[in-house]
């Protein structure tokens, strides 16, 4: 029987389309002929059967940029033990602490030995010298056996460009014919040039990074801690890290981005814990528009209840009054948006206009509730939500500058590009806050971009409209950032409302209740985090939820795993102001491990006294087989592209595609 067209005989590999040759046009220009091909395909088979690369998931940093620097550095404790089972019996105590502060701190600790041997440079040259080779010869070992859990190709992307070929020969030393000379003369020549010690610094550093495959950060870079810039700044220099973006994270993209209320928001937030630095210092936005105002509008106000939670070089009466005038500035902006959306079901957030000025009360949750505060300079009682005109020109230059502050851009831009809503991870499902749903379990609905979505489609929907928000900017789109940041369908917030102004003018303390979503009750239950797991395509039976956002009460004795054994939150406070703990999930080969990280003193108490935080790790899970990348999403990548060279072949094979020869091919 003659086969019909289109069909091909068994055996025969189908023609190809159109399309087909143009999504292998480029897989032909990087591997150009049959040759080329296999050995790919060759390379990416061995790939499979390496041990899955060492994950770090970290949630809410919160601006504490310090202890974030100590917790990547030792790899969340975990680089230790493999220092300890290398070094420890070759040491003497105080040269392995040394090695591990080195380690852990190589800036500071080389910049103050240097320093030591330029005041006595006789004498202390050859002691640098001889620290040098000595120190080297462990790090050169340390990397070799952190190395061999890549392939080549992946520790070259690791390597420093300027020393990549260098780092290529000593993953094979030392060898029968390489003896220390090898060793020596690479100290010599850096040594005679002034680079031995930068090259332990950056050697030190390559450690840290092969010490971990990928870095997530599960929500939550800024607000509360000193510098959330410097936080990004230092995510910026990781070699491979991604995000899942938390509703601090969308606050300050929107802000970035010109949405006013948001703006409003990140000034009043940073003023109330005083971190102002962040803005004026860290992304060159002067807030001198806002002193204008808190010093004209505010100059008779004590402001009593928005003073500062830490004092500082600006007055606290100032701050004060900035913070006052940038929280008024926010409640009327949000009133304003609020009225525009409707859908939202959020008009009981509107509360200027529900206040008498003349008796000093404030109606809200179906009572009338005392103002602790009753100055009100810059509303006006028939139209509370409007601006002044003092505050129009404040928020006018408050504006410009965010939307020209160069660093925040480049900032916000890193995140969206480098994350998402959620992410899979070994059959772990990562997101920062929850999934919205009912007392039932049952997904609720929130609306985006005219359309009503819940469970994974939202969280699909919400991904496409914050990554276009970048792009577009479209009003409408910023006004979701702003329901990310707090409203009560919003997966990042997870919470019926935000009671800032409750907390501001009320002191009855019944107003400031806010009501968590009924996810955070259900994923006790096993049924319930089954049911999200799938939803997301993640095996019910060994999948884990891994969250964040909540911060796990330590003191009172919570334990971060929930009853169900399927889900995990991972905000154990690692900011100050909120209790200074924090956790790591680390996923390794054989087991998961939760990391709990104390206080942290100081960079300089780590690097003078010697001192480390040695995280408590509790083991969640383990595995009867260690896993390996074909077990992971990197291995069905590999599949797919072996699958994918295969058919390349294919079509070589048949001259569907043109091959190219290769320089070394044989002619007879």
């Amino acid at each position: 029987m003659r086969p019909r067209d289109g069909d091909e005989p068994d055996g025969i590999p189908a023609r190809p389309t159109q399309r087909e040759l143009a999504l292998l046009r480029p897989l032909a220009r990087q591997f150009p002929n049959i040759d080329a091909a296999y050995a790919e395909i060759a390379r990416l088979s061995a790939i499979l059967t390496l041990p899955m690369g060492t994950i770090h998931v970290i949630s809410d940093v919160h601006g504490e940029h310090r202890k974030l620097r100590h917790v990547i550095n030792n790899a969340s404790g975990t680089l230790r033990p493999l220092v300890e089972r290398l070094f420890r019996d070759r040491m003497t105590p105080e040269e392995f602490q040394a090695f591990l502060t080195l380690i852990f701190y190589p800036a500071e600790f080389t910049e103050r030995l240097q320093a030591e041997a330029t005041d006595r440079p006789s004498a202390d040259q050859e002691q640098v010298r001889e620290f040098s080779r000595r120190t080297l010869r462990h790090l050169f070992e340390l990397v070799r056996v952190l190395a061999a859990r890549y392939s080549f190709k992946r520790a070259l992307r690791v390597f420093p460009p300027e020393y990549a070929d260098l780092y290529a020969e000593l993953v094979h030393e030392p060898t029968a014919d390489r003896g220390r000379e090898f060793i020596d003369a690479i100290v010599d020549q850096l040594l005679r040039r002034g680079r031995a010690l930068h090259l332990v610094h950056v050697t030190c550093r390559l450690v840290r990074n092969l010490a971990v495959h990928e870095l997530i950060i599960a929500g939550d870079c800024w607000d509360r801690g000193p510098r959330g810039d410097r936080v990004v700044d230092y995510l910026r220099r990781q070699p491979n890290v991604s995000f899942v973006w938390g509703n601090h994270d969308v606050a300050w993209l929107g802000a970035c981005l010109g949405h006013e209320p948001l703006i409003c928001h990140v000034l009043r937030i940073s003023l109330r814990y005083r971190r102002i630095r962040q803005i004026d210092e860290g992304y060159s936005i002067p807030t001198t528009p806002l002193e204008h105002l808190a010093a004209t509008a505010y100059a008779d106000d004590p402001c009593e209840h928005f003073r500062p939670a830490v004092s500082g070089l600006r007055p606290d009466d100032l701050v004060a009054r900035m913070h006052k005038a940038a929280a008024i500035l926010q409640f009327k902006l949000e009133g304003q948006l609020i009225a525009r959306h409707p859908e939202w079901g959020m008009d009981d957030r509107r509360l200027l206009h529900r206040i008498d000025f003349a008796a000093g009360t404030v109606a809200c949750d179906d009572g009338v509730y005392p103002l602790r505060d009753t100055r009100f300079p810059t509303v006006d009682p028939a139209d509370p939500y409007r601006l002044s005109p003092e505050e129009a020109d404040c928020l006018a230059r408050m504006r410009h500058s965010f939307l020209n502050s160069q660093k925040l851009w480049e900032h916000a831009r890193f995140i969206v590009r480098h994350g998402g809503m959620h992410l899979c991870r070994n059959e772990q499902l990562i997101f920062h806050g929850c999934v919205p749903c009912d007392p039932q379990g049952e997904f609720l609905p929130m609306p985006v971009a005219g359309g009503w979505y819940r469970g994974r489609r939202l969280y699909d929907e919400l991904q496409r409209t914050v990554i276009g928000a970048v792009e577009e900017r479209r009003p409408e789109q910023l006004d979701v950032l702003w329901y990310l940041w707090s409203g009560p369908r919003s997966p990042l917030f997870g919470k019926d409302r935000i009671t800032t102004f409750e907390r501001c003018f009320v002191a009855d303390e019944r107003t400031h209740r806010e009501t968590k979503d009924p996810y955070f009750t259900l994923i006790h239950e096993p049924w319930f985090c089954e049911k999200v797991l799938a939803e997301f395509g993640v095996d019910p039976a060994e999948g884990l939820i891994v969250n964040g956002h909540v911060p796990v009460r330590i003191e009172a004795g919570e334990s971060p795993l929930k009853r169900s054994g399927k889900a995990i939150t991972i905000d154990g406070a690692f900011s100050e102001a909120y209790g200074d703990h924090g956790y790591t999930l680390v996923q390794e080969a054989d087991r998961t491990l939760l990391a709990l990280h104390h206080h942290f003193d100081s960079i300089e108490a780590a690097v003078r006294d010697g001192v480390d935080i040695i995280p408590t790790v509790t083991v969640i899970r383990e595995h009867a087989r260690p896993r390996r990348i074909a077990d992971t999403e990197a291995g069905e990548q590999c599949r797919c592209e072996i699958e994918l060279l295969e058919r390349l072949i294919e079509l070589y094979r048949t001259n569907a595609l043109a091959q190219t020869a290769s320089p070394a091919e044989f002619h007879p």
